[in-house]
């Protein structure tokens, strides 16, 4: 008896708590005087890097690791409503980004820092840690595996089939039938939720996605 080729793709999904919080910010002045812009623009960074120095803890936290980018001055002359070119405004930003590992300080922090004068939160991702990732990944990769084989043992029992053969194996995309690649799912972002019992700021972490698939050819007889 010939043996029915079965196609299937497996598939599994894991989350996680967020274990890690990446929080982005910018300071920023703007003003007639190059140098009260620069002075208030260095005084923050002043401010915030000796906070984020006594926070940092590359093991036991709250915060992990933390850069501050260059200084970045320029200016430029505006144009008023009537079409007059304005005096030159000049402008000194710079970057700092700053890893959490304890989120509940993360919160804490955000809540406090964004609140101060030329301070802007561009935003905060959530991660996991990379050995926590990659247990989770090939637990995911096993599961998907089961489930291809599930699948494939369903088929082939519905067509009257007993023996279900592997005989291949792959990622998305790479049996060689043209299957396209699964798209990976897009990046989680947090919330910010209004806490209006103290006007504190809360940030709620999403749960990581992990989720895996795979593509698997049997044959049943």
């Amino acid at each position: 008896m010939a043996e029915t080729i079965i196609t299937v793709q497996g598939e599994y999904e894991l989350k996680h708590a967020a274990e890690r919080g990446y929080v982005r910010l910018s300071v920023t002045f703007d003003g007639p005087d190059r140098e009260e812009v620069l002075a208030h623009t260095t005084e923050r960074q002043a401010f915030l890097v000796s906070e984020l120095r006594d926070l940092h803890d590359s093991q036991a936290g709250p915060v992990t690791s933390w850069t501050s980018g260059s200084l970045r001055v320029w200016g430029d002359r505006p144009w008023s409503q009537t079409g007059e070119q304005l005096p030159v405004i000049h402008h000194a930003e710079l970057d700092l980004e700053v890893t959490f590992s304890d989120l509940a300080a993360l919160s804490d922090w955000v809540g406090t820092t964004s609140l101060l004068s030329g301070v802007t939160v561009a935003g905060v991702t959530w991660s996991l840690t990379d050995a926590r990732r990659q247990t989770l990944v090939q637990e995911a990769r096993r599961r998907a595996v089961e489930n291809a084989v599930a699948k494939a043992t369903v088929y082939a029992t519905s067509l009257g089939l007993s023996t279900v053969r592997p005989v291949a194996l792959s990622d998305p995309g790479m049996l060689g039938d043209g299957s396209a690649p699964v798209q990976p799912p897009q990046p989680l972002f947090a919330r910010a939720v209004s806490d209006t019992s103290n006007a504190s700021l809360t940030l709620k972490p999403e749960e990581i996605v992990i989720q895996i698939q795979v593509h698997a050819r049997f044959a049943a007889s």
